[in-house]
């Protein structure tokens, strides 16, 4: 088995008496898409922020290649190749699809913005910045103001930011909260195509979804990992099909 490419051991966050996350070791291998599930108040979202920067960890450690970066702060990781998209849409609304992506472009060169206004005319970030629209499928609406894009391409506007910082590890929180039956479609067939190219670590309430491009699952509940493993084998456990599954998983089992 080769070598992770994100690791924890020993995770730990609590807020005062609330345990969010208890105790939480695992792996992230290189080109795996590794899912996190759990019910709400699982603590999913607070290990993500803990793997992007955001929040410190109360115990425990963080390793990128087997180095420790615990005590790195979100900017330092994503300069280390660590992105991540949010619950809630966090684009520059009043900007168009492509300065959304060419200010990523922007930041990861470590241009100061500053210069911004000069910067959106500059061809060295439009350049990338209209090949990672073109690779998410949003070329075509480079000019389009991120605020009037469709929900769906939002979130594919997202993804083409998060690739403007040259990842190698993409952290995905909930990419498909919110989308129609299209949209969830166009969005699972572009995780499929990072799927290989990047490590990836997807929370995702739809279980549809997670089943159908997971390599490995992990189950969080109350912040503690209760199961581990490929999705025929998280499919067969009977605690998980219990507390989580329920009638979904017992018929995938």
């Amino acid at each position: 088995m080769p070598e992770p490419i994100l690791e924890t051991r020993h995770l730990a966050k609590r807020f005062g008496a609330i345990v969010a996350t208890d105790d939480v070791t695992m792996t992230v291998l290189p080109g795996e898409l590794h899912a996190v599930i759990g019910p709400n108040g699982a603590g999913k979202t607070t290990l993500l922020a803990q793997l992007a920067g955001e929040v410190a960890p109360t115990g425990g450690r963080v390793f990128l290649d087997g180095r420790d970066i615990t005590g790195l702060s979100s900017w330092q990781r994503s300069r280390r190749g660590i992105a991540r998209s949010f619950q809630v849409t966090s684009l520059c609304q009043e900007f168009t699809a492509l300065e959304n992506v060419a200010i990523a472009v922007q930041a990861h060169q470590g241009h100061s913005f500053r210069i911004w206004r000069r910067a959106r005319r500059d061809p060295s970030l439009l350049r990338p910045a209209q090949a990672f629209l073109d690779m998410v499928g949003l070329g075509a609406r480079a000019g389009i103001r991120a605020g009037l894009l469709a929900h769906g391409e939002q979130r594919q506007l997202e993804v083409a930011v998060a690739l403007a910082c040259r990842p190698r590890v993409l952290l995905f929180d909930e990419p498909m909260a919110g989308m129609g039956r299209d949209e969830s479609h166009r969005m699972m067939r572009l995780i499929r195509e990072l799927k290989g190219r990047h490590a990836i670590l997807l929370i995702e309430h739809d279980m549809d979804v997670v089943f159908a491009v997971a390599d490995r699952i992990t189950v969080l509940v109350y912040g503690r990992i209760v199961a581990s493993g490929t999705p025929a084998e998280i499919a067969a456990n009977a605690d998980v099909r219990a507390a989580y599954l329920g009638e979904r998983g017992a018929a995938r089992a």
